[in-house]
């Protein structure tokens, strides 16, 4: 049980690594908001690696077929999401929001939380990851009754918080180092960025349905 617990988290952390649209996301949260922000910003892509632990657990084979069943729709509605959360990330005023927080103290933002859980979920390659992982360090499909589930499930969550905490906490110490300004052209180019991902989310989406017989539904 202790060896299943060490590959859960071994999951989560592996899981968070790569650099996509979520980790772009949490290094700017950190850098114009603070730890904090970045921190919550990371737990919602936390939230998003334990459901689809959850599937990789329980519906490893149902999963897969609706993804592939209706893949086109999956790309051309997390293509429309991440432009639009790419395209807010660009245009705010980070000046606002940190003279906003000086004044008022500390707040957590349960936007940024939510921004990640759908960036997430809107991501139909994240899923692959975990069943992936899973595959790799050699957890299989489980009964609902096997004790194990539980263990399993929440360590892929400490996994990945922890990873979070410790991105987060770094990227906030560095940010201080940052100027105003600084940080306003990161923010534009981390939008930049999540906008070119949701756009070739949306090619591909678009490209499988007029030249390889694709469907929506």
């Amino acid at each position: 049980m202790i060896l299943d617990i060490v590959k859960g988290v071994a999951i989560g952390i592996c899981a968070s690594a790569p650099v996509g649209p979520i980790a772009i996301l949490v290094i700017q949260k950190s850098l114009s908001k603070g730890h904090r922000a970045g921190f919550i910003t990371g737990l919602g892509a936390c939230v998003v690696d334990t459901v689809f632990s959850i599937v990789a657990i329980f519906a490893l084979a149902a999963a897969e077929k609706i993804i592939n069943e209706h893949r086109e729709l999956i790309l051309l509605a997390g293509g429309v999401v991440v432009t639009i959360l790419g395209w807010t990330m660009s245009t705010s005023d980070p000046f606002r929001k940190l003279k906003a927080r000086e004044s008022s103290g500390p707040a957590v933002s349960v936007t940024d939380f939510l921004q990640a859980v759908f960036m997430g979920l809107s991501n139909p390659g994240a899923i692959f990851v975990i069943f992936a992982l899973f595959a790799f360090f050699g957890i299989g499909p489980l009964d609902s009754s096997d004790w194990r589930v539980a263990p399993i499930i929440i360590s892929v969550s400490v996994g990945s918080a922890l990873y979070w905490f410790a991105v987060t906490w770094m990227l906030s110490h560095f940010r201080k180092k940052f100027r105003l300004r600084t940080i306003l052209w990161i923010n534009r180019l981390t939008g930049a960025i999540i906008v070119i991902i949701g756009l070739v989310l949306l090619g591909e989406g678009l490209f499988r349905i007029l030249f390889m017989g694709g469907q929506l539904f």
